[in-house]
């Protein structure tokens, strides 16, 4: 295990560093012949900004001679307009350029900008970005869920324990949690376009490579490359949404984008399962590599969308640190439910990830344009909406573990029939999305988190009463009515956080926003599922010392069966029956916990701001 672990973390920069310089040399060749974006229409800066004064239009300055802050302008016909003084106003990309006072503050480049404008190619539509975005989005995040259901069947083809067989899941959260910290970094050096063009040829490989292959190690090498393209799209869509639609606009855009978010997560395990039933495994994966290719030609011909990129440099060392600490994290927590927090791999992984953690963020606050700026955190309007963010994820990242183990390890429901239970309230949350989204844009976040953190709250503590005779439709109104409550806080917090963000800081915001919010599911489901272990393990201690004063009548049932089948098979079929309500008892204790971190967050919604509050005077 050791020698997988140090092999992931050299696999994972070798990756990163070969996609970098697979982007450069990209946008190098892009730059040598007539771009795709041409005859484009120019969209401002969405701002709220203050009044300010008029001053007279300086003299033209001289070219600045740091090569590092120069602003690359995504078309060359441009550029050569603006060497030779003949551009048309209309058809440039509009950057404001700093006055020669602010020039000499010498501020990092990434807060001398304002937030850049979009440009989008002759012909296209914000909706024509919207569908080739959601295509490509949709599938990446349906494929996080499908290998969980297939796993069992995984192992024994390719003959691996499960251990092993788990690095498929393990792996691909791990690559996603590099990627995501230094996505500030790839939206200022690349184009939208470069970005989703490249996350779905990695996305497409990687498919035909799980499809085809005879072996686990062929098998883990699609799954990362997988990886990959998912890791660059999910930080790219929140990004992109947040650039082509003004703060007025975005709750009801970001419910849209929501339903990527919500359906796929529901739609895989069920999916999943009707197609191991009657097809091989490897079908789900010749699937996601048709509509790999169909996002991809889509995007060629639709995704036209470029702002103005900066030469940042890469930060290696940041990299480095940010891999070796977000990494360990977040493979200490996930394995900490499974082995144990006394395990010396969890323990050891862990310290080691904080300790890097530190670093990085030590080295982040003291760089002049650091890769993530944490300084975002100054705005309470996004700190603290993450922080209720941060609550929320930890009960429901948990939640979802617990129910389809209750579900199919206690009342032996089929992995397609578990999904089936789910779908209603996850395609109801898909409905809302943008529903809520829209009276976001209009009340603000304040009203519908309290709303929806109350419903939540007390479904989640409907749950706490399951027991072995708790009927389908009970469990189905239940997560119908948990999934409706979510439907008003997941987006619209996460919007309010972005809105409260300056143009130029919504890239590092969402950065933040995304690892911050992935460690916590990390580490909500692993106190949940600790929780689950630990109380069951007491409650069949307790039950089998005193049945007789606790559960007369298990008792009692458990005594007739051990006369009617024998000795030696009646024991078995008591622990088996004691080892059920233990294990029911012990989901219950930990959604008696997920209750507290909603009702948590609940009571730090009162707490929220007006509507005005989350908006970002600031350029």
């Amino acid at each position: 295990m050791t020698f997988m672990i140090i092999g992931y973390v050299l696999l994972s920069l070798v990756i990163f560093f070969l996609l970098n310089r697979f982007l450069l040399n990209r946008r190098r060749k892009q730059n040598a012949v007539q771009p795709e974006v041409e005859a484009t229409h120019t969209h401002e800066v969405y701002e709220h900004r203050p009044e300010r004064p008029v001053r007279p239009e300086p003299e033209p300055a001289p070219r600045l001679q740091d090569k590092d802050n120069e602003v690359i302008y995504n078309s060359e016909s441009r550029r050569d307009k603006y060497v030779e003084g003949e551009h048309n106003e209309d058809d440039d990309l509009i950057v404001e350029q700093p006055y020669e006072e602010d020039v000499q503050k010498e501020e990092p480049i990434h807060q001398q900008a304002t937030q850049p404008s979009h440009t989008l190619g002759k012909g296209i539509t914000i909706g024509k970005i919207v569908t080739a975005l959601m295509i490509g989005m949709f599938v990446a995040i349906l494929n996080q869920t499908l290998i969980n259901v297939a796993l069992p069947v995984m192992i024994s083809d390719f003959n691996v324990s499960t251990a092993t067989a788990q690095w498929l899941t393990t792996g691909f959260m791990l690559v996603n949690g590099i990627l995501v910290p230094i996505s500030a970094y790839m939206i200022q050096r690349f184009t939208y376009r470069q970005l989703f063009l490249t996350a779905m040829i990695f996305f497409t490989i990687g498919s035909l490579i799980c499809a085809i292959s005879t072996n686990f190690p062929m098998m883990m090498t699609g799954r990362v490359i997988q990886a990959v393209g998912a890791g660059i799209l999910m930080p790219l869509g929140t990004n992109v949404f947040m650039t082509i639609f003004p703060p007025e606009k975005r709750g009801a855009a970001m419910g849209t984008l929501g339903i990527a978010f919500i359906l796929a997560p529901a739609i895989g395990p069920t999916l999943t399962g009707w197609i191991i039933q009657n097809y091989h495994w490897n079908v789900m994966f010749y699937g996601m590599f048709a509509i790999g290719v169909l996002s991809l030609v889509i995007g060629l011909f639709w995704f036209k969308i470029v702002q103005p990129t900066f030469n940042a440099k890469l930060d290696v060392l940041g990299v480095i640190f940010s891999t070796l600490g977000f990494g360990s994290v977040l493979y200490g927590f996930s394995e900490a439910g499974n082995k144990g927090w006394d395990s010396p791999v969890v323990i050891t992984t862990i310290v080691i990830g904080l300790i890097f953690v530190a670093a990085f963020v030590i080295r982040e606050l003291s760089m002049k344009a650091p890769m993530m700026d944490l300084t975002a955190l100054k705005y309470s309007g996004f700190s603290f909406t993450l922080l209720i963010n941060i609550v929320v994820t930890m009960s429901l990242f948990g939640g979802m573990i617990l129910l389809p183990v209750y579900l199919q390890s206690i009342r032996g429901f089929s992995p397609l029939d578990s999904g089936l239970l789910l779908l209603p309230g996850s395609l109801l949350m898909g409905v809302m999305g943008p529903i809520a989204g829209r009276l976001f844009d209009r009340f603000g976040i304040k009203p519908l988190a309290v709303f929806g953190l109350a419903i939540m709250t007390y479904a989640t503590w409907e749950l706490t009463r399951i027991n072995l005779d708790t009927s389908y439709s009970t469990i189905l109104g239940i997560y119908v009515l948990r999934s409706f409550g979510m439907s008003f806080i997941m987006m619209p917090i996460m919007t309010a956080g972005m809105n409260a963000l300056p143009g130029r800081m919504i890239p590092h915001g969402n950065a933040i926003s995304n690892t911050v919010r992935q460690l916590a599911g990390s580490i909500g489901t692993a106190i949940l599922v600790t929780v689950m272990t630990q109380q069951a393990t007491a409650h069949i201690g307790d039950m089998t010392n005193a049945m007789d004063k606790t559960l007369p009548s298990t008792a009692d049932q458990l005594s007739q069966m051990s006369q009617a089948t024998g000795s030696t098979l009646g024991m078995q079929a008591m622990m088996g029956k004691l080892q059920q309500l233990a294990t029911v008892n012990g989901i219950t204790d930990a959604f008696w916990l997920a209750t507290a971190f909603s009702l948590l967050a609940f009571i730090l919604s009162f707490f929220l701001k007006g509507k005005d509050h989350y908006r970002s005077d600031e350029a």
